[in-house]
């Protein structure tokens, strides 16, 4: 009796498909386990399986784009590769089945993940969370890997990765890949995990592929989860970018209240004072911008890319472009010196010197070059035009603007839209335009407070769970991880998330108008006492209140009462 069946779909490329045949052939015969192999090409089917073969297998290995669904193999368990896979190591994909057809019980899978996000607080946890619980459900080993804002916890070791069956990457930024050159990998980011760890679990098994090379940038072979664009190299420069500003807004703050207004002047503030305000706003201020570029181009083209960034991003600010323009510079740097990679070859003797000397010497050629006679010039106008526009906002645009941050911070919770938000408003931090942070900061504070004060205003519309997790969520709020309304969301999206954005809304059109300036991007109300670190903070905690409030009304009356023994 055949234990095993396989269908290689190999389209176009007759002579892979039968290779890799016979290397799963080679592979069974090796393992005393019986197979029986039909590979579907454009010219007909080779060796095709009959309802006989089919009928005794006990698994199916369905190599290339086949369909899952053929009826033949209805109620068969499948394991899926790409031919690729195979022809790099039969043996694997064969261990991949266990040994159930074998009559034995098959060895627990073992997995290694890495989980990460722009700010490295909430989802970078709560995807770990996610995936650990649903690796314990379906019964495999894994260890997950977090690199928070802390750095990386958890870190795995290289014998962890020797032994895993597939690594899964959970992350919204750009996560380092070299050291699973070999493995099978698979990219996603968080909000997978958190949703359905299972889902991903099963996906990342059934579709990742080998990441190839010590400094190639893809996983999941060409897979749509796989898939890194401008949104995650944006958020990577974004997540290197935040510790710079944080620490020069802090300095500055503290400047200014050591040394009052004049803190920048020597001859008129303290010497202390002084070296506060040159550390924090004219050293590490200095560099939001470069910090910005390099890691949006180190995302791109991984470490040549870090160079030709940063000088691109110091042009944007000697130009006056600002943020805007140190964007520009990250993708023109990252996807130039990509490209120059791609296209330049050399001989195996002189390839060492492409990443130290002619990557970044010919990315920083084309991106400074760019910057100063075709881009730097008109962002800087388009900045400098923002700048006023948002400095003159006044009655209703200042509402308009409010309402827009607080709508889309409060909308996903620190996915796309949330983000997005965040990156314009700690972006004009760069050009002293503090405003929109402020409203930023209330409107991500809004949701997680106002669910917290709701379960104590109407306990009767939330579940025994929900009220439990207020607390937490509370917390969470306080400190500015609007990720703690994310459970109370998910349980019920369609009341939930309006009453959180017209109150998030409220927040950020209060903090707009009266001119709340925050000059730090993170930290909630643990930044509020800090000396010169937000301005009108009596008005700007009547934002919050106000928000909170409308949002928990909201919820009183959208939610539905909870049945009696519905916990």
């Amino acid at each position: 009796m055949t234990d095993l069946v396989a269908s290689i779909t190999a389209g176009d490329v007759t002579v892979a498909g039968v290779l890799a045949a016979e290397a799963l052939k080679s592979a069974a015969a090796s393992r005393r386990r019986s197979i029986e192999i039909e590979v579907r090409t454009a010219e007909g089917v080779l060796n095709p399986l009959g309802q006989t073969q089919i009928s005794g297998a006990k698994a199916l290995l369905l190599i290339g784009p086949g369909k899952a669904d053929d009826p033949r193999f209805s109620g068969i368990p499948q394991v899926t590769a790409t031919v690729g896979d195979v022809l790099a190591d039969a043996g694997a994909v064969l261990d991949r089945v266990g040994e159930g057809a074998g009559g034995t019980d098959a060895p627990a899978r073992k997995i290694v993940a890495i989980t990460s996000c722009p700010t490295g607080i909430a989802h970078t946890f709560m995807a770990a969370e996610g995936i650990t619980q649903a690796a314990a459900a379906l019964g495999f080993v894994v260890r997950v890997e977090t690199q928070g804002s802390v750095g990386a916890q958890n870190t795995l070791t290289d014998a962890e990765i020797a032994e895993a069956d597939v690594v899964l990457i959970a992350a919204d930024k750009q996560v380092e890949l070299s050291r699973f050159a070999g493995k099978r990998v698979f990219q996603s980011g968080t909000k997978a995990a958190i949703n359905d760890g299972k889902a991903l679990i099963n996906r990342a098994l059934a579709e990742a592929a080998l990441q190839e090379g010590s400094t190639a940038k893809k996983a999941a072979g060409g897979s749509a989860a796989g898939k890194v664009g401008p949104y995650k190299h944006l958020m990577t420069g974004v997540s290197f970018m935040l510790p710079f500003i944080t620490a020069g807004g802090l300095l500055i703050a503290l400047a200014f209240a050591l040394g009052g207004i004049y803190a920048y002047d020597p001859a008129q503030s303290s010497p202390l004072a002084y070296a506060l305000f040159q550390i924090g706003g004219k050293s590490a201020f200095v560099l939001i911008v470069p910090a910005l570029a390099g890691y949006i181009a180190f995302s791109i083209a991984d470490r040549p890319g870090i160079a030709p960034g940063m000088i691109g991003g110091m042009l944007a600010s000697n130009l006056g472009a600002g943020f805007l323009g140190g964007i520009a510079a990250g993708f023109i740097a990252g996807y130039g010196t990509a490209w120059f990679n791609r296209h330049i070859k050399l001989h195996r003797n002189l390839e060492g010197l492409k990443p130290v000397l002619i990557l970044p010497l010919l990315g920083s050629l084309l991106t400074g070059l760019l910057m100063i006679f075709l881009v730097g010039t008109p962002v800087a106008n388009l900045l400098a035009f923002l700048t006023e526009w948002l400095k003159g906002m006044q009655g209703t645009s200042a509402v308009l603007l409010g309402l827009l941050i607080g709508g889309m911070m409060a909308f996903d919770m620190g996915g796309p839209v949330n983000k997005a938000a965040y990156a314009f408003s700690t972006g004009l931090l760069a050009s002293q335009i503090y405003t929109p942070m402020a409203a930023a900061m209330a409107a991500g504070m809004t949701p997680p407070l106002a669910l917290a004060l709701a379960t104590r205003l109407f306990p009767g519309r939330f579940t025994h769970d929900e009220r439990e997790a207020s607390g937490a969520a509370g917390i969470l709020g306080l400190a500015f991880i609007t990720e703690g309304a994310i459970p109370f969301a998910a349980r019920d999206p369609f009341r939930v998330i309006p009453a959180n954005m017209a109150g998030s809304a409220v927040a950020g059109a209060i903090s707009m108008v009266v001119g709340v300036e925050l000059k730090v991007p993170h930290g909630g109300v643990f930044v509020l006492p800090i000396p010169n670190a937000v301005t009108h903070l009596g008005l700007y905690v009547v934002a919050l209140a106000a928000g909170t409030a409308v949002s928990a009304l909201a919820l009183g009356l959208l939610k539905k009462p909870i049945q009696d023994g519905v916990v």
